[in-house]
């Protein structure tokens, strides 16, 4: 059984695995899982072998539903793929797992039966608006189905303030972290494209309470990753990892150099 625990005790290293659109989904293309799989399974080795601390296998669609709900073979295809994952790595390489946009319990699910650590939350506490409705959290609910399947080992990332979460309403990013840390969040994330901006949001949350990781949500490239990543704990990371361009396939040079630079950081 995998376990995240080094967050919060270095800075991480987590490579996105971006999916193809799955069956149970609006764009999905017969005949594709199968070279979604081997795409899957060829970015996480990349990344494990490049001397990432894990991976984040997310779900890729151009709409998608705005509930705590998941089709039945969009959650067979994702689990099927993160089990492949789980026995291509290591056991010290964390798998986490987000089935857009906010399908928290069909993620616990899929991390707790396939050996993976932890599920990212686009919206664990609050509400956030998307482009396919309103985003509403459950974090009672989220919390009795992670007890019920006996996943209290999966650590859940909370965004706060980043790509997919705006908090719905006047609260300050420390107080949504406060929130999301009461709600069991291991973690929280946040992402903005203004590096300053960035780092405030960080030294915002760090100040409030300063356990508690930050992870970023995006924007890091092998430029700027050492200035970014100064305050936080950790980061999200895909296209600057990528060949070509942002739905390439993960270059495991481009990993390791990457990971040294964050290594020279802590």
């Amino acid at each position: 059984m995998r376990s995240f625990g080094m967050l919060g005790k270095k800075k991480v290293v987590i490579g996105m695995v971006h999916l193809a659109p799955l069956p149970g989904t609006p764009f999905y293309q017969e005949g594709t899982l199968e070279q979604t799989l081997k795409n899957a399974v060829a970015d996480a080795t990349a990344l494990y072998q490049g001397g990432a601390d894990g991976c984040l296998i997310q779900t890729v669609d151009r709409v998608y539903p705005a509930g705590d709900e998941a089709d039945y073979a969009r959650v067979a295809a994702i689990a099927t793929i993160t089990k492949a994952v789980a026995d291509a790595t290591g056991p010290d390489f964390q798998i986490g797992v987000q089935i857009m946009v906010n399908a928290l319990k069909a993620s616990l699910a899929v991390a707790k039966v396939c050996d993976g650590s932890f599920i990212r939350c686009t919206a664990l506490v609050g509400a956030t608006p998307s482009a396919g409705g309103m985003i509403e959290a459950n974090p009672y609910d989220v919390l009795t189905y992670r007890n019920t399947i006996g996943a209290q080992h999966v650590k859940l990332i909370a965004e706060v303030n980043s790509r997919h979460f705006r908090w719905l309403g006047e609260r300050s990013t420390a107080d949504i972290a406060r929130m999301a840390a009461r709600a069991g969040a291991a973690a929280v994330e946040v992402a903005h494209t203004d590096e300053e901006a960035n780092a405030r949001l960080v030294r915002e949350i760090k100040q409030a309470m300063p356990q508690l990781p930050v992870i970023l949500g995006g924007h890091t490239t092998h430029e700027n990753v050492a200035r970014r990543l100064a305050e936080a704990d950790g980061a999200f990371v895909g296209a600057c990892l990528k060949t070509d361009r942002w739905d390439g396939r993960v270059d495991e040079e481009r990993v390791r150099a990457y990971v040294d630079i964050v290594a020279r950081l802590t």
